[in-house]
């Protein structure tokens, strides 16, 4: 399933890294932005999360919470967020099922052998719970930065 722009943010159950629930329904009422990333402590995946972490306080004087999603464990997460000291919202998908309500696990292809992953794609939802902007297939640099102009430019 793709979402578009106009559509409802999925409210999905993910797990924060001290293993509590968090529903995306429990932000409506303020926008949100949830990017999804193929792996906690890889290259691209930390220079994102650094990326974010060294403008959340832009995003927080804005009311808007940054929440990065990846299938990794909570263990694994609360290891990456301290080692990385992260300051975006880290949750676990283990189960996959907010990737699939999101359309971010694709086929993916690395030297000619296909596999299923995590599609890098960042969406912002406006303060209703509709989703206001898609990035898909993100390339890191810049992307943060670009995330908080959209997030100013909803007003």
């Amino acid at each position: 399933m793709m979402l578009s722009e106009g559509d409802t943010l999925p409210d999905v159950a993910l797990t924060g890294v001290d293993g509590a629930p968090i529903r995306l329904a429990d932000f409506r009422g303020k926008p949100l932005v949830v990017y999804f990333y193929p792996k906690a402590d890889t290259p691209g995946c930390t220079t994102e999360a650094i990326d974010f972490t060294g403008l959340i306080d832009r995003f927080a004087a804005l009311g808007v919470p940054v929440i990065a999603v990846s299938k990794d464990p909570v263990k694994k997460l609360a290891r990456f967020a301290e080692k990385h000291a992260l300051a975006v919202t880290l949750a676990s998908d283990e189960d996959g099922s907010a990737c699939e309500a999101f359309g971010t696990w694709i086929e993916k292809s690395l030297y000619g052998r296909k596999y299923m992953g995590i599609e890098r794609a960042t969406f912002l939802a406006d303060a209703d719970g509709r989703i206001a902007r898609i990035w898909h297939k993100v390339k890191v640099k810049g992307h943060a930065a670009a995330v908080l102009e959209a997030v100013q430019a909803l007003g």
